[in-house]
């Protein structure tokens, strides 16, 4: 006889009541994505009756995780945005001037006056009235040179210092230039990010290609010129003192004070001075480095202004904590050690390598580094994606009419208990999707047809055998036994195949091939689900009421 424990038919059931559970948001996609808009906006504090009428049209208890529609199908907004690596160079050249300067001036009774020449945007000359001693000069700059923190560039320092003609020439060694066209396609890429997350747009899509090129694909932005105005924004960067630290968000602060939280310090909150010392359009520059005793560290640089500020302020609050603020955030708050002269200064602590370099990146994070030219620009209506939904709704549709005439026709009886488990099986899916906040696009769509039209191959390969051992005289009991345990095997197989095919759409594909690895590897997985549980479980509790002496498959 057929043998199904009672735990297992109530784990069976919980798991189909899980996924439909699950998937039930979508069914009523507008009103969910509205409320939970609505929730989002009171959760900063603002209020007013729209917002909580909005928030009240979908109730609390229920969940509220929904398929992401992509840019295909919500409509949105694409930009394809060169970034300017070149500008960053006249910027670096600038800013070492200064720090140039200071070091020459001891040698003055050696090589004379120093003045700024003009020069290209990528280099920096500097003539001395006394070239006969150019060879001192030339070593005091080049004890200016910093070793570079990039496995390409192991070895070299960051400039390369030479005399011409009575003039010191600098420049940015090669291995430089490679690491600045890296770290400013990072920084670039971070800060597009953070400003577009801001908005609290659904699943952006925002990607590096290439070198220099990166990819910003937004759903539900009404024009890529709308887009583009979200980019051009500044983020806010300000250096703050510290008043205390605690882990109560609604504590008092006190007049002039404000509380933020920590970004990597889960529960802990600082209480800064409102009024910042210094800001991020002051901060020139931040780099990965190495402390005194060898371990990771950022060290950054101030330009004039900023520096006088941050010098003033270290030296009559050593021993105080200083906050590094960004978008209302305290990415770090190391503790003055010195008085820091100069406007450059380093930032240690427990960091991997890793973590200082995307230090340094949070801190140039302020302003965009580079200017970004825009390749491509495309918008996408809400029609177009309205239609390519009704399309794919349509599509989905026919597949599942057909396949569950086909299934009725071809077994009778147990063709509709596949059918039940087909339609399961799609509640399933978009109850995982919904889990784990994957986004739909066109391929994802065609990966659930894929999928509805695959289903039913397990069932077909299970009623086929039992068809086989029916022929042999054997009891229906028995028949059913054996055509589940003889097509076990083959149903695995062919699944499992499959499956590594998706795995590996998913690991080296992008984009919309992403999207359909997603759906087809999810499809896979509930369907075998429901042919080899729910379809048996149907077919045990049919025989166990109707203990028929023959059947029909």
């Amino acid at each position: 006889m057929l043998q199904f424990d009672l735990w297992k038919r109530v784990l069976i059931w919980l798991l189909c009541a899980a996924g439909l559970f699950l998937a039930l948001p979508n069914a009523f996609y507008n009103r969910v994505e509205q409320s939970n808009d609505a929730r989002a906006v009171l959760e900063t504090g603002i209020s007013t009756p729209e917002l909580e009428a909005q928030a009240g049209q979908w109730p609390s208890f229920l969940p509220s995780s929904l398929v992401n529609l992509g840019l295909d199908l919500r409509g949105g907004a694409h930009l394809l945005a060169e970034v300017r690596v070149g500008d960053v160079y006249e910027s670096r050249m600038q800013a070492m001037w200064p720090e140039i300067r200071d070091a020459l001036r001891p040698e003055r009774a050696t090589i004379g006056t120093i003045r700024l020449q003009p020069s290209p945007p990528d280099e920096l000359r500097i003539r001395i009235s006394q070239p006969e001693n150019m060879a001192r000069a030339v070593e005091v700059v080049r004890g200016l040179a910093r070793p570079i923190q990039s496995l390409s560039g192991a070895g070299s320092t960051d400039i390369v210092v030479s005399g011409d003609d009575g003039e010191i020439v600098v420049t940015l060694s090669d291995a430089e230039k490679l690491a600045s066209d890296d770290r400013t396609v990072k920084q670039a890429l971070e800060i597009v990010r953070r400003r577009i997350d801001e908005v609290g747009t659904r699943e952006p899509t925002i990607l590096r290609q290439g070198s220099d090129r990166i990819l910003i694909q937004v759903p539900g932005i009404g024009s890529a010129a709308e887009l583009k105005a979200i980019i051009g924004t500044t983020a806010q960067l300000t250096f703050n003192p510290v008043v205390g630290r605690g882990s109560d968000p609604d504590a008092n602060a006190g007049v002039g004070n404000k509380i933020l939280p920590s970004i990597d310090e889960e529960g802990v909150y600082y209480t800064v001075e409102a009024a910042p010392v210094v800001t991020g359009e002051e901060l020139v520059d931040a780099q990965p480095s190495f402390d005194q005793n060898g371990r990771p560290a950022v060290s950054f640089r101030f330009n004039t202004s900023g520096a006088r500020k941050f010098g003033d302020y270290t030296r009559d609050n050593i021993g105080s904590p200083f906050a590094i603020v960004l978008d209302d955030e305290v990415i770090s708050a190391p503790v003055i050690q010195s008085h820091i002269p100069g406007g450059s200064g380093i930032i240690t602590g427990q960091f991997t390598v890793e973590e200082s370099t995307n230090l340094a990146v949070l801190l140039r994070a302020g302003a965009l580094p580079a200017g970004l030219d825009f390749l491509e620009e495309r918008t996408i209506g809400p029609e177009l994606g309205a239609d390519s939904i009704e399309a794919g709704k349509l599509a989905t549709g026919v597949a599942f009419v057909g396949v569950l005439v086909f299934m009725a026709l071809s077994y009778g009886l147990f063709g509709l208990f596949a059918n039940i488990a087909l339609i399961l099986n799609v509640g399933l899916i978009f109850g995982l999707l919904s889990l784990i906040g994957a986004t739909l696009t066109l391929p994802g769509i065609a990966g659930i047809v894929l999928t509805v039209g695959m289903a039913v191959d397990a069932n077909v390969l299970i009623f086929e055998r039992i068809r086989e051992e029916l022929k042999t005289a054997k009891g229906p009991s028995r028949a059913i036994e054996l055509g589940y345990e003889k097509a076990l095997s083959a149903i695995l197989d062919a699944n499992i195949t499959t499956f590594i095919t998706a795995v590996i759409l998913f690991a080296i594909g992008s984009g919309p091939v992403r999207g359909f690895a997603i759906t087809l590897g999810l499809g896979l997985i509930t369907s075998v689900f429901t042919a080899i549980y729910v379809t048996r479980l149907l077919i045990v509790i049919w025989f166990e009421r109707r203990r028929p002496k023959t059947i029909e498959v």
